[in-house]
C-alpha cells in the first residue's frame, strides 16, 4: 500500500465504500473482513489505465489477453463463500490483474497463485509488490495442475469454471 493510501488520502476510497455498499452489501455479502478487505484493495490500480474511470462499476473489464477482471460483486461473493480464516493457506488458479488475489491475501495468512498468461502473471507481481503484500508466491503455468509442492492447502479459488473440477486440484485440498 503506498504512503498516500495509508495516510487516507486515497482519492478513490469513496468510490470503493460505496461499490461495498451499494454492489456488494446489498446483495447480502456480509461478512466484515471480506467486507473490509473489498474497501481496502483500490481495484482502480488493477485495471487498464484507461479504464480505471469505470473501475468500481458493477462489471468485469477487460485486462488483455481475452482476460476480465471479475465484477466487485463476483469477488466479494466467491471470497465469502471460501469461508478464509487468518491461518488459512489458499490456493488461487487464475491471477489475471492480481485483484481477487489482493482481496484473499487480506484474509488469508499465505496466497499461492497460478496463472497461465505470463504476462498477465508479471504485472499482477509488480502491482502487488508495489502494494506491499509480500504474502503471495507466484507461479506462471497451467493452473489445472495445482500447486503439489506447497500443497494441502486449506482453500482453492478457481476464478474461471472449468468443466469439470480437475483432479489434481481436490487432492491437494485439506
Amino acid at each position: 500500500m503506498t504512503e498516500r493510501q495509508r495516510s487516507g488520502q486515497d482519492p478513490m476510497a469513496a468510490e470503493r465504500d460505496a461499490m461495498v455498499a451499494l454492489q456488494i452489501e446489498a446483495r447480502d455479502v456480509s461478512d466484515p473482513a471480506v467486507l473490509a478487505a473489498m474497501r481496502k484493495v483500490p481495484r482502480h490500480l488493477f485495471v487498464p489505465e484507461n479504464l480505471r474511470s469505470e473501475a468500481y462499476s458493477d462489471e468485469p473489464l477487460p485486462i488483455g489477453y481475452g482476460q476480465t477482471i471479475s465484477q466487485p460483486y463476483i469477488v466479494a461473493y466467491m471470497t465469502e463463500r471460501l469461508g478464509i480464516k487468518p491461518a488459512d493457506r489458499v490456493l488461487e488458479i487464475g491471477t489475471g490483474s492480481g485483484y481477487q488475489t489482493a482481496v484473499l491475501a487480506e484474509l488469508a495468512k499465505q496466497v499461492f497463485t497460478v496463472e497461465l498468461v505470463g504476462e498477465l502473471a508479471e504485472a499482477a507481481l509488480r502491482k502487488l509488490d508495489a502494494l506491499g503484500y509480500a504474502n503471495i508466491r507466484f507461479r506462471t503455468g497451467n493452473g489445472c495442475k495445482g500447486w503439489p509442492g506447497e500443497a494441502p492447502f486449506d482453500k482453492i479459488l478457481v476464478t474461471a469454471a472449468p468443466k469439470e473440477i480437475p483432479e489434481p486440484l481436490v487432492a491437494q485440498l485439506k
